[in-house]
């Protein structure tokens, strides 16, 4: 097909082929035009050009709607031969085919070149067009500032397309700049269509933080906004929750004469919802009707999901009722979200009456009340909610609605009940999936019945269904309580022939088993295993190594493990800091441990009872009575509630320094601070007292113990009749001496 494309005084024949690609041609040597792709109907349209299309050429296309191949280049010489002159609609004509860069940029300065030429905007405002759309924005500020200095009128809409495409390239800052440069450098003042442009830009390219200032801008240069200007900058205070200020914008809206219409006050809506000021959302839905604006579904479920959120579930149902008389259909989210509202306060009955006023309830509604029945242990009631809703034809019950079910009756213990429910759903046209195998597995599982869930697994893989992560980890995990270990490492070797990754959960069941059998070099190869698969450790990895070494006493490995465990970023929790303590003072080593709480309450964790007692403990074993007391306090400062077990080791350190008044005046207390001694508090101040042959308290002491409801225990009577011996012995010796 030959096609003639006439420029000025004669016309040039150019063989153009229909081709999907644009390749790039080299202008350098200015020997070759440019290749030039041309639409298989282009009209020029240029006093009285035309372009005639003859069917009988040479030169056809092998197909009229694919590019098939690309103009021959030709001379550049034989072009400036056969034209005298381009003008530059022509050149804005050629600039707007699809056309490379390079080649498009060699057209222009050719066509500048010549004598008598000007560019005009229009041929600017192509050119930058084509360039901005493959993001050569240096090119674009160069022929910006050629513009300016060959006079050219720049007009805002150049400035619109360069911002968008600063948009489309993800650069907001440099769109901001263009609206920045067109008023300092280029003399070109902006109106609304700029800044609302810039507006879209910002918060496409996340930037809500800026989108205010546009706003004050145009304030400041006496621009007025428009109603698109207002909701823009309302929805990017949103997105950085200043939900106030937005709501004062819209007090501004009417100082500039513009009215909030429908966008504006969803905008707010949504906003106010999601923050649960949902008396606010509702003041402005209020508004919205006085204004005229129509809401949509989407504005009534935004207030809904906010009521239910704060547990206001009545309020949503009237809410909803409020849509019904106004006409409005509400949507299964609306349903949806009220169903859990509902579920979530227990009124599970509320909504089964709701479920039955539902005209086409679906699966996921459906779910959500099956799941509220069994969350309140309600599960007869679940099952008729099933039975009801299979009898139903225009509702179809799909897999994750039984797998909720199965998982309840998992929770409950009717492992049985449940996995004959898994039958019952395979005769049907649902079929179970890897989830429901998985749930049934991890409850025979937690009950320790280990051959069922083999069988469950087997089951699967004759189905054509494997197990995923989860369940390998179920499995291993019970294994590894049972004591099988090695079971347990053979299914974990498997794994990855099945396809499955181990994960942090599965390493730590492992180690957990390994340390249980006290193998505790396998259980530190684990351990580094883990890192070579990049699965990273988590404190309950550190924290099984760490106190299966204090059990063994292997204090040294314990504390390289801690360092390791700061060195990896993982945080020291109070069960790490409870064995550290505990291990520190049996090591005798007091002040390391009271170093370690120290350090726990810097970091902002609460020392616990155990740790406390066990410090208090043995400061008063080591005859370090007053620091025990100094520690106590401070410890209650800190919000730490003294036990009788705390008691019981400082009255026991007072009298193994036989400081037995203040031990009884310490008991004395006891009852105004609301502990009861239990038995060893009085075998302490009873043995105490024998030793001091103080016999008379001690039995006092004792009717005392038994009139307040506890029975003395073996070690009571072994050291009442004890000392009572050895005080029969010394009168004996006495008055064997005498005679």
């Amino acid at each position: 097909m030959t096609v003639w494309i006439c420029l000025g005084v004669s016309q040039l024949p150019v063989r153009l082929m229909l081709s999907r690609k644009t390749s790039f041609c080299n202008f350098h040597k200015l020997h070759l035009l440019p290749k030039i792709l041309i639409f298989s109907c282009y009209a020029c349209g240029v006093g009285g050009s035309f372009i005639h299309s003859n069917a009988n050429d040479s030169y056809r296309v092998e197909s009229a709607t694919e590019w098939e191949r690309l103009l021959k280049p030709f001379d550049l010489e034989e072009l400036r031969k056969s034209l005298n002159k381009i003008t530059p609609f022509q050149l804005d004509k050629l600039l707007k085919l699809p056309l490379d860069v390079p080649t498009s940029m060699e057209l222009f300065q050719w066509a500048g070149s010549q004598k008598g030429y000007r560019h005009t905007f229009d041929v600017y405002y192509t050119l930058i067009d084509k360039v901005g759309a493959v993001k050569e924005f240096r090119i674009i500020d160069r022929l910006l500032l050629q513009m300016k200095t060959e006079g050219i009128v720049l007009q805002e809409s150049v400035f619109i397309t360069i911002i968008r495409h600063y948009g489309r390239a993800g650069l907001p800052g440099q769109a901001t700049r263009v609206l920045f440069d067109m008023r300092t450098t280029f003399s070109c003042e902006p109106t609304f269509k700029t800044y609302n442009v810039l507006l879209d830009v910002l918060l496409a390219g996340n930037c809500p933080k800026v989108a205010p200032n546009v706003i004050y801008d145009m304030f400041s240069k006496g621009i007025s906004p428009t109603v698109f200007t207002f909701a823009r900058v309302m929805k990017a205070l949103c997105m950085i929750n200043e939900v106030d200020s937005a709501c004062s914008l819209l007090r501004d809206m009417t100082k500039h004469g513009c009215v909030p219409n429908s966008i504006v006050y969803q905008t707010l809506i949504h906003a106010l919802s999601g923050a649960n000021r949902v008396n606010d959302a509702l003041k402005l839905l209020e508004e919205m009707f006085l204004m005229g604006c129509m809401p949509d579904v989407t504005t009534f479920n935004d207030i809904i999901i906010g009521l239910c959120r704060l547990e206001r579930v009545h309020e949503a149902a009237k809410l909803v009722d409020r849509m019904l008389i106004r006409g409005f259909a509400p949507d299964d989210i609306t349903y949806g979200v009220l169903m859990q509202g509902l579920c979530k306060i227990g009124q599970v009955d509320e909504g089964r009456a709701l479920l039955k006023k539902l005209p086409t309830p679906n699966s996921i509604i459906l779910s959500t009340l099956i799941n509220g029945y069994i969350a309140n242990d309600r599960f007869e009631e679940a099952k008729a909610v099933l039975d009801e809703t299979m009898k139903r034809a225009d509702c179809h019950l799909d897999i994750y609605t039984y797998n909720i079910l199965i998982h309840g009756l998992c929770k409950q213990g009717l492992l049985s009940t449940a996995h004959q429910l898994v039958d019952e759903v395979s005769l049907k046209d649902c079929r179970p999936n890897v989830i429901t195998y998985t749930t049934l597995i991890d409850g025979f599982c937690k009950k320790g019945r280990l051959k069922e869930a083999e069988n469950i697994m087997n089951e699967m893989s004759h189905k054509g269904l494997f197990l995923n992560t989860v369940g390998y980890n179920c499995l291993i995990s019970a294994l590894c309580r049972d004591g099988r270990v090695e079971d347990a490492l053979e299914l974990f070797r498997n794994m990855p022939s099945k396809g499955c990754k181990a994960d942090v959960f599965t390493f730590n069941s492992l180690i957990y088993g390994l340390t249980k059998m006290d193998k505790m070099e396998e259980a530190l190869c684990v351990y580094r295993d883990m890192f070579l698969d990049g699965v990273i450790a988590n404190t309950v990895t550190y924290n099984t190594l760490i106190h299966a070494f204090l059990r063994k006493k292997a204090y040294h490995e314990a504390f390289k493990l801690v360092n390791d465990m700061i060195f990896r970023g993982c945080p020291l929790d109070k069960f790490t800091y409870s064995g550290l303590i505990k291990a520190l003072c049996e090591d005798g080593s007091v002040e390391k441990a009271i170093s370690l709480v120290e350090e726990m309450l810097r970091k902002g964790l609460t020392a616990n009872n155990l740790c406390c007692n066990i410090l208090i403990s043995s400061l008063c074993k080591s005859g370090k009575i007053q620091k025990a007391f100094e520690f106590l306090r401070e410890m209650i400062y800190q919000g730490f509630k003294p036990d009788v077990f705390t008691y019981n080791s400082l009255i026991s350190g007072l009298c193994k320094m036989r400081r037995i008044q203040e031990a009884y005046n310490l008991f004395e207390n006891l009852k105004s601070e609301s502990v009861c001694p239990d038995i060893v508090t009085y075998n302490i101040l009873i043995g105490s007292y024998c030793k001091e042959g103080l016999f008379e308290e001690a039995y006092a002491l004792l009717d005392r113990a038994v009139a307040s409801g506890l029975t003395p225990n073996a070690v009571t009577w072994h050291v009442l009749v004890t000392h009572l011996l050895k005080r029969v012995i010394r009168r004996v010796e006495h008055l064997h001496v005498l005679y």
